[in-house]
């Protein structure tokens, strides 16, 4: 059975390996098209496990070809569905009654079929719409073998893959195996979904399904259906009056919060878990998650340090994002970080720009495997998820939109927290950004966080800020902060008055009038800024 089961894989794959390596470089547009669907057809025909993968690589338009992509689209949730009778069984099994008594109507056909289970679109006595997802049948045995099978072909052909990733595939295998095998105990993702809702229940642009506790179980899961529009192409948004700008933007400051604030994120946002829905809460659009099988937790220390890294970053403080990559155990603490400074410098740097708004993870990913070769970079297990989350995000962005930066969005949410210093731990951040290790304020670094600010598409809002800002400066919160000003103004035994100047000439030119004022036309009638 096993040794039969490899023997199919190995072909298999080999047989896709041999047409690519012949074909791939094809300019003739139907070539790629059948490309595609061989791979398609191949990555289908294998099960759960290398479906998985090929979900993985739809997300990234710019590692995939567009004729490959449209393709792999289909691994999303347009997979073909297990037949009615057995969706029906596991449903009596599991919910001890037929489908036919639970609901008002039970559809014969799902809506979409996925890697893992099906949808249906059922409705309840009560005349709600509901979601029901029913498993594949005999899915724990299937993904057992064919991880066994994954882990053994990439512990083979590992010294053959232009990989320096610190540590084995195989580890990288396993922790993929126990997000799968967690995805299929449907109780934790009812478990999930629950916890996202709670985190999100403040912010009105983004919802999350309620779960029918009493219809769901290991095997089934069902929740109030998403009258929405996938994420999938842009023209179609536009033609349901819905603006992919808004969308993307609610996308990625969710992701955002989700892994610099809650520390728990969603590590599956393709364009198939993501619905679109009508309404703004001002410039973010309205979004729906679905499918909360793959989630995870990011430590307080790890968040905190990703906050401090991106300020780094965008600053150019290559020593102390050097310093972060320690922290995060993307470098060993014994290694000399000298030489790593300005090969960073290089790669981070000019991937940067001159502008904050032209870094992308696809600019960074096309350099940085220089580094893991030349310096002792490793990939933590623990970030494989982070790591997926983040490139599924830009993925799907870029999908919407190929000049979309994910950095425009990233910079200014960073900035807004540190400023309004609502937390102890942002407090703390702030301080270190605004103060050098002498205790000298570095205006330029403030001037950097309030101009990006500035530039955070047509007319900004500064008016919470300058709020957070005051409020945070004279209330009981602020007095570290207060305390730190009094010492860099008042050094040597005189008053630093060239300090003192800067800033609130700096204060006037960000916070003037015009510019208030401009903010609040823009949000009493976001149409006259645009």
């Amino acid at each position: 059975m096993f040794l039969g089961r490899l023997t199919a894989v190995l072909w298999q794959l080999t047989s896709l390996a041999l047409v690519l390596v012949v074909q791939a470089n094809s300019s003739d547009r139907r070539v790629q098209q059948r490309l595609g669907k061989r791979i398609l057809t191949t990555l289908t025909n294998l099960g759960p496990c290398f479906i998985k993968v090929g979900q993985a690589l739809s997300t990234r338009p710019d590692l995939v070809r567009r004729d490959w992509l449209e393709q792999l689209i289909q691994l999303q949730d347009n997979l073909p569905a297990f037949p009615l009778e057995v969706a029906l069984r596991t449903i009596e099994e599991e919910l001890g009654a037929p489908a036919s008594t639970l609901f008002a109507s039970f559809p014969d056909y799902p809506v979409a079929a996925a890697s893992l289970g099906q949808v249906y679109k059922a409705r309840l006595d009560n005349g709600h719409w509901v979601a029901v997802k029913v498993q594949r049948p005999d899915l724990p045995h299937i993904l057992r073998r064919d991880l066994v099978i994954i882990r053994l072909l990439a512990v083979l052909s590992a010294p053959l893959l232009p990989l320096n990733l610190g540590f084995g595939l195989d580890e990288i295998i396993d922790e993929f195996g126990q997000t799968l095998f967690d995805e299929i105990d449907y109780r934790k993702e009812a478990d999930n979904a629950d916890r996202f809702a709670a985190l999100f229940e403040d912010h009105p642009e983004v919802t999350v399904p309620a779960v029918e506790r009493s219809l769901s179980t290991r095997r089934v899961l069902t929740t109030s259906w998403i009258h929405g529009t996938k994420l999938q192409e842009r023209h179609v948004l536009e033609a349901r009056h819905l603006d992919p700008t808004a969308l993307i933007r609610t996308g990625v400051v969710a992701g955002l919060r989700q892994l610099l604030e809650f520390g728990y994120f969603h590590a599956d946002p393709h364009p198939g878990n993501l619905f679109a829905l009508p309404g703004r809460t001002g410039p973010l659009g309205h979004v729906a998650y679905v499918d909360f099988g793959m989630m995870d937790s990011i430590s307080d220390a790890d968040r905190l340090t990703l906050t401090g890294a991106v300020v780094h970053l965008i600053n150019r403080d290559f020593r102390a994002l050097a310093q972060d990559f320690v922290a995060l155990g993307f470098l060993n603490p014994d290694a000399d970080l000298e030489p790593i400074i300005p090969a960073l410098e290089e790669v981070l740097g000019g991937a940067l720009g001159e502008n904050v708004g032209n870094f992308n993870f696809k600019a960074v990913t096309d350099r940085f495997s220089e580094l893991v070769f030349d310096y002792p970079f490793r990939v933590p297990v623990r970030f494989a998820l982070i790591i997926r989350a983040v490139v599924s995000q830009e993925g799907l962005a870029l999908r919407l939109d190929p000049d979309f930066k994910i950095i425009r969005v990233a910079y200014p949410y960073v900035a807004r927290r540190l400023l309004a210093g609502d937390t102890a731990e942002m407090r703390d951040k702030l301080l270190e950004v605004l103060f050098d290790s002498n205790g000298r304020l570095q205006i330029e670094r403030l001037e950097s966080l309030l101009a990006v600010l500035e530039n955070d598409g047509p007319g900004p809002d500064l008016l919470p800020v300058m709020g957070s800002g005051l409020k945070l400066l004279l209330g009981p919160e602020g007095d570290s902060l207060r305390r730190r000003l009094l010492l860099t103004l008042v050094r040597d035994d005189r008053l630093h008055t060239e300090d003192l100047r800067a800033l609130a000439s700096l204060l006037r030119r960000t916070f003037s009038a015009r510019k208030l004022a401009g903010g609040l036309l823009a949000r009493l009638n976001p149409l006259a800024a645009a």
